[in-house]
């Protein structure tokens, strides 16, 4: 709890990133892990791309009851702290993008059908 007097700005620190690509569908790309501040683990964020394809957007878990009614189970409370898993959890993903078409276009070369 935060006491009367101390900052509200707090350290944020991602690790162990982890992005769990999927088959896409309804602009779902990914599940995405992390370990926030070396204490507290964080899963099943789903990624999307952003309903006018330009870029990507963090969906955070919800729970839904018995009785219909919907209930968050964690999410960023500022707009500061969600900018920050944004931005690294993106970054990671366009990471991870880019190396794959790397990949891709280095078996497509050794494929070639005009290599002998």
């Amino acid at each position: 709890m935060i006491e009367k007097g101390e900052s509200k700005n707090m350290k944020i620190d991602l690790s162990e990133i982890q992005i769990i690509p999927c088959k896409p569908r309804n602009g779902l790309l990914a599940f995405v892990t992390f370990v926030l501040n070396d204490s507290f683990y964080v899963g099943d964020i789903a990624l999307y791309s952003r309903l006018n394809q330009e870029g990507y957007r963090l969906v955070y878990p919800i729970k839904v009851l018995a009785n219909g009614a919907k209930v968050n189970c964690f999410h960023p409370i500022t707009k500061e702290v969600s900018k920050t898993i944004e931005k690294a959890v993106i970054g990671k993903f366009e990471e991870l993008m880019e190396r794959a078409e790397k990949e891709r276009i280095k078996e497509d070369f050794l494929n070639d059908e005009n290599i002998h």
